[in-house]
């Protein structure tokens, strides 16, 4: 048997043993341990343990920092959705607009330099817009959204007697029924029309855009058209003489190439 003093040394050597495996093999940072390391060294294999906490660190719900208001004011954010919701509704396809982030994406576009127009030709003369031009109006893009906004709310009440967002849906499309017909005079002598195109055309890419610019929630305005989304090559799927069908991937996955 051994003695007393022979047990604590043969101790003190295997610690000392094992801190030296762990210095040379570079598992400390800073003189600190990794967790990681110390547990694979030290702590017996127990499947049970492992796999409680991958599911639990699996179930942990993840925030999506793109849904974020930049740009609207709640209220501002609830009458754009209420209208986007209008334009492309929910069926039997799937949810609408308003589901799929569309404010959200518009709320982006508008805050960026894409709604101050901050690549557009700005030093004038502005003239009245023929049938076969685009706006020719001086009013930036995030002005001419926000003053839609404030018309269609006073539209709504002169109407109905209620703000756009409280109406009911046949309501809401007689009011963009009739902005989509320049009915409307927004201020500044711009037709309800340019805003109206505006919000359409700001709505179809908030339901299709990627989803790192903040609209197709979960990549479903993608999955409702069977869109593979954004893939490196379709080598594999061209050569095979059947349809394959894929699951949409957004830019974000590229990032682990």
């Amino acid at each position: 048997m051994m003695s007393e003093q022979e047990q604590k040394n043969s101790v003190l050597d295997k610690r000392s043993s094992r801190r030296t495996f762990i210095k040379n093999s570079g598992l400390t940072v800073g003189g600190v341990v990794l967790g990681g390391a110390l547990g694979s060294l030290f702590v017996k294999d127990d499947k049970s343990t492992t796999t409680t906490e991958n599911h639990n660190h699996a179930a942990t719900p993840t925030a999506n920092p793109n849904v974020a208001l930049m740009f609207f004011t709640p209220n501002q954010y609830q009458v754009t959705q209420a209208a986007v919701e209008r334009i492309f509704p929910e069926d039997a396809n799937g949810p609408g607009a308003k589901e799929l982030n569309a404010a959200i994406y518009i709320d982006h576009q508008l805050a960026s330099p894409w709604g101050s127009n901050g690549k557009d030709y700005r030093l004038g003369a502005f003239y009245k817009a023929e049938e076969n031009q685009g706006p020719q109006t001086k009013m930036l893009r995030k002005d001419l959204f926000l003053a839609g906004l404030d018309s269609l709310n006073t539209y709504s009440n002169e109407q109905f007697e209620a703000d756009f967002k409280d109406l009911e849906a046949t309501q809401q499309d007689e009011v963009l029924q009739a902005f989509s017909e320049g009915k409307v005079e927004l201020y500044g002598n711009v037709s309800s029309t340019q805003f109206f195109s505006l919000l359409r055309t700001l709505t179809i890419e908030g339901v299709y855009a990627d989803p790192m610019y903040g609209g197709n929630n979960q990549m479903i305005g993608w999955s409702m058209r069977k869109y593979p989304g954004s893939r490196m090559q379709y080598v594999n799927e061209i050569q095979d003489e059947n349809f394959i069908e894929l699951e949409p991937q957004s830019l974000n996955s590229h990032m682990g190439h």
